[in-house]
């Protein structure tokens, strides 16, 4: 069962997805506006969160750049009417794990829901050593990382797309097979999302992020890790 937060300020929609998730085992709760959505959030930990961007208070993509900057690492899934191309390029720049635009099929959502959970549940790490590069250090276990002995604040998914090249040991990763790993579907993600978290990865953790030593781009190929 894992617990999951409803952020949707339609009474109607919200009150139908938490009565189908709770079909399917989950416990679900309702936020009908953000400031609600973020505190509940903190107060609840949830294991995913469904998000609205057209809310109340502050917007759907205000919360999502408050839950992360609150180290809140579990997957969430945007659920909204807005589905312009720079409206999705915003969210995944926000680190959202999917994009779902309105109107959508139930089922297809609920199986949504469940991979999410599947990959979130997947993604603990096992015990394993650090890592070391440069004045860089990984511990996996707490998914914690300092440089030169200072904490260095990652988003989910720019860690995730770390590991995914350190696990590579040097060889080259595409764009497509990134997109795939990191972020699970990749004909919902935009290749630029790669590049936007790659940049911030070299902004956090390079010596000199336009002449970076350790994430390297392959020209036309993609990235690879070099200790």
């Amino acid at each position: 069962m894992a617990r999951i937060l409803i952020v949707e300020d339609s009474e109607d929609l919200a009150e139908a997805l938490a009565h189908n998730l709770e079909l399917e085992g989950h416990e679900a709760k309702i936020a009908g506006d953000g400031r609600v959505a973020v505190t509940t959030a903190s107060d609840w930990q949830p294991h995913l969160v469904i998000l609205d961007l057209m809310l109340p208070g502050i917007d759907g993509y205000e919360v999502l750049r408050r839950l992360r900057g609150n180290d809140y690492d579990g997957p969430v899934m945007i659920l909204t009417a807005k589905g312009e191309e720079a409206d999705k390029v915003r969210g995944f720049r926000l680190d959202a794990d999917q994009y779902v635009t309105k109107p959508f099929g139930l089922l297809e959502l609920l199986e949504r829901v469940s991979s999410l959970l599947r990959r979130s549940n997947a993604r603990t790490p096992p015990e394993r050593p650090r890592i070391d590069f440069g004045t860089v250090t990984i511990d996996p276990a707490s998914r914690c990382v300092t440089r030169a002995g200072e904490r260095v604040t990652l988003t989910p998914k720019a860690y995730d797309l770390l590991m995914a090249l350190i696990e590579r040991d040097g060889a080259v990763v595409s764009r497509a097979e990134l997109l795939r790993e990191v972020w699970g579907y990749g004909a919902f993600v935009l290749s630029r999302t790669v590049d936007s978290h790659v940049a911030e990865l070299r902004r956090k953790l390079e010596d000199d992020a336009t002449n970076p030593r350790h994430i390297v781009t392959v020209w036309k190929v993609g990235y690879r890790f070099v200790a």
